[in-house]
């Protein structure tokens, strides 16, 4: 019932003319009049109406008002109903007085006052309308209470039986509420779950990072959420899923903070296994591939290996069979040289390739100059660009002017001419710029990097085509200086699918028995590292196949002061011993003249080879083919010069050369000793001069850089 809500008011008379003043006098109140003309009549009324209050006239025929009074307060929903008698003919206090005992709540005698009943009965009406407020406010708070009961049971069950962690915190994070889930993920009891703060359970190398980002998400009242590990008490690892809500006031103020923890070490698991059995079948992948790659890369080191053994013993057998004429024999010792030479290329990509897996590759660093370095480069590649009529060009741009130098190679003989821009027809001599591309480098390792481009490109070019090589000044972002070299050809290009792989070691864009092409598939990964080397780098590009290529390496400039020229005059061998450069020969035909030089090698061929060599310069050879007969040798004629080779059966090089430097002086234990070896690793050469000997190189050896090593050793000037 609304609290504005019209109420009852039951009017009790038999005079019905009664009845109708009573109205008149309280319908100005604007509630429900009910009238009943009789005792009977109004205990009919109360059976099925609540009313605010009852007028009840007391002398009434068969049942009186005191009658009626009496059987109203027997019925329990008309118990408390307020009664107010009416009459006009007794004003005994005897008739109030029993009137009162009745549950009366007032006593009015007729002629009423208008005024005073309406007042009344508006008084009753108004606590009526607020005892009934009053019960239903009740009603709803029981109802409330009933409902709110229902939602916290509901809730606890549900806490209860969650699958994942609930916890409530306050706002400085200290738990205030757990369920039981939460306590059986952080094996804790409902007591220590309050107790101890979560984080206090942090794997020791999550700790610091989540406890910071935990605090940092509560004071700025946003939610968090992260994966890490727990260590319960009992020594358990656990993977966690931690997340984490700020619960708000009704003036959207934080309050306290709700979370989530659940268990995901089985999933945290599945996804290692996962990621585990990803790596391994990507692994299993690449090992498939790697050892595709390493047979198809033997299988061409065998290719490339026996092809020039073919020529090379095909024309020897020739020449040692047959009486050549003296064109023939020119022709098969060219060809012989020429594939000998091959194979040692071959041998020193596979040295080198060696090197760099092992980390064992290094440079010998001066001031160079990139000018110096490329031309070199081209003179050896010039024979094989003219055998293919490649129009061969080298453009350097200096970065100051602009202005271009080309020197055109293309069957002809290499010229230079300076022009203000490659359409200019008058030829201006100009001196190149050198000292603007002076870099930091190992000068051979630069020179092979070059060579390696070239010989690409010229072999991947077909008849007629062209290749250019340019050299230039770049300048990068933070306007750094940059010398740039970049060969371009016209050749067949390479495939998109195939670029990212050009610089891999042991892969080639052609496989097959079929290729076309010669080679082992090395130069570029060899050509890549020493680029990175000198704090360089280097990438290819290319519009497709049948279009060409461009590959575009990049070296640091020196800055000016650090540009100064270097002095030619020296060249460095594999042991980093210096000789001397001199354009003048010696005043004697035979550099190492009256020279006493001791020979040890157990293969008779290089026996007889070296022999015949030093022999032809003038020196004395004694040759023998083991340590113990060195050694006697050394003790009876102690030479000049010892030369030995180091891989030796029963007593190898490094044996003899720690045996005779324990050898008194004038027995022969200071001889220089040079190693001549075909173990060509950098840590064979730092073996060697370890063990004694004074230098170090590797077979096969030119025969001017063995003269000119002893010359050195003997004290000689023999550079030829």
């Amino acid at each position: 019932m609304a609290f504005d809500a019209k109420v009852n008011i039951l009017l009790v008379d038999d005079h019905p003319e009664n009845l109708l003043a009573l109205e008149a006098i309280l319908n100005s109140l604007n509630q429900n009049l009910v009238r009943a003309t009789s005792g009977a009549q109004a205990l009919r009324c109360l059976l099925s109406q609540d009313f605010a209050v009852i007028l009840l006239d007391v002398q009434m025929p068969d049942m009186d008002g005191f009658e009626t009074a009496t059987l109203i307060r027997q019925r329990e929903r008309s118990h408390y109903t307020p009664i107010i008698f009416l009459t006009a003919f007794s004003t005994s206090e005897s008739m109030v007085f029993k009137g009162y005992s009745l549950g009366a709540v007032d006593y009015l005698f007729k002629p009423i006052e208008s005024e005073i009943l309406k007042s009344k009965v508006a008084a009753f009406v108004d606590l009526f309308q607020k005892t009934a407020e009053v019960k239903r406010q009740a009603a709803e708070l029981i109802q409330l209470n009933s409902q709110l009961k229902k939602s916290e049971e509901q809730f606890r069950s549900l806490s209860a039986c969650s699958p994942v962690g609930i916890f409530l915190t306050d706002l400085v994070g200290h738990c205030t509420y757990t369920n039981p889930r939460y306590q059986t993920i952080l094996g804790l009891t409902p007591a220590a779950s309050l107790a101890e703060d979560w984080w206090q359970l942090l794997y020791p190398e999550d700790q610091e990072q989540v406890v910071a980002d935990w605090f940092t998400s509560i004071n700025e009242g946003r939610e968090f959420s992260r994966d890490f590990r727990i260590l319960t008490p009992a020594g358990v690892l656990r993977w966690v899923n931690f997340r984490t809500s700020p619960m708000f006031s009704d003036q959207g103020e934080v309050i306290s903070f709700v979370g989530t923890v659940e268990d995901i070490s089985d999933r945290q698991q599945a996804e290692e296994e996962r990621a585990k059995l990803i790596r391994e079948q990507a692994a299993l992948k690449e090992a498939k591939a790697a050892n595709r790659m390493k047979d198809e890369f033997l299988a061409t080191l065998s290719h490339e290996l026996r092809t020039p053994l073919n020529s090379i013993l095909g024309w020897a057998k020739l020449l040692r069979n047959r009486k050549l004429d003296p064109k023939a024999t020119a022709r098969a010792l060219e060809t012989i040289e020429r594939n000998a030479l091959l194979q040692e290329q071959l041998i020193e990509d596979i040295l080198d390739v060696s090197r760099i897996i092992r980390g064992k590759l290094f440079l010998n660093l001066c001031p160079i100059n990139l000018v110096s370095v490329i031309e070199a480069a081209v003179d050896t590649v010039r024979l094989q660009a003219q055998a293919k009529n490649i129009h061969f060009n080298f453009l350097i741009i200096c970065p100051d002017t602009g202005k271009k130098e080309t020197r055109r190679l293309g069957g002809k003989e290499l010229t230079s001419s300076w022009s203000l821009s490659s359409s200019s027809s008058v030829p201006i001599s100009l001196a190149p710029p050198a000292p603007t591309f002076m870099v930091s480098g190992d000068p051979d390792r630069l020179q092979q990097v070059v060579w390696n481009l070239l010989t690409n490109a010229i072999k991947f070019t077909p008849q007629g085509g062209q290749v250019e090589i340019t050299l230039s000044v770049v300048t990068g972002p933070e306007k750094q200086h940059t010398a740039q070299i970049q060969v371009n050809d016209t050749g067949i290009g390479i495939k998109p699918d195939f670029l990212k792989y050009v610089f891999d070691r042991f892969r080639q864009a052609d496989g097959s028995t079929t290729r076309t092409q010669a080679g082992l598939g090395l130069g570029l990964a060899i050509a890549h590292h020493l680029v990175e080397l000198h704090g360089g780098s280097i990438h290819a590009e290319s519009p497709g196949e049948g279009l060409g290529s461009t590959f575009t390496v990049k070296l640091p400039l020196l800055e000016a002061k650090d540009s100064l020229p270097v002095e030619a005059s020296d060249i460095t061998t594999e042991t980093g011993e210096t000789l001397e450069r001199n354009s003048t020969m010696l005043s004697h035909p035979s550099p190492l003249e009256d020279l006493q030089v001791l020979v040890v090698d157990d293969d008779t061929d290089t026996r007889h080879f070296l022999t015949v060599v030093l022999q032809g310069s003038g020196a004395r050879v004694t040759a023998v083919s083991s340590v113990n007969e060195a050694l006697t040798e050394i003790k009876q004629y102690p030479p000049d010069i010892l030369i030995s080779d180091i891989g030796m059966p029963k007593e190898d090089g490094h044996t003899l050369i720690r045996k005779v430097r324990l050898m008194e002086a004038e027995q022969g234990g200071q001889i220089p000793a040079i190693a001549l070896t075909a173990y060509a690793r950098e840590e064979d050469s730092t073996e060697a001069r370890a063990a004694g000997f004074n230098m170090y190189a590797s077979k096969p050896v030119e025969i001017t850089t063995l003269i000119n090593m002893v010359a050195k050793l003997a004290g000689r000037n023999a550079h030829i």
